[in-house]
């Protein structure tokens, strides 16, 4: 099981999203700021669950 959750807590990275956006084509800008948003709604809850 906490081989499970480290995979997720990796992929689910804001860091980790933002290379794969890089990667995908996204501009620096863009990628940062979806990011930012992914972080501050998304993350945030599903680290403190």
């Amino acid at each position: 099981m906490n081989t499970l959750r480290n995979f997720l807590q990796h992929t689910f990275n804001p860091v980790h999203m933002y290379c794969r956006l890089m990667d995908f084509g996204l501009d620096k800008t863009r990628a940062r700021k979806m990011c930012s948003v992914y972080e501050r709604y998304f993350y945030s809850v599903m680290r403190n669950a």
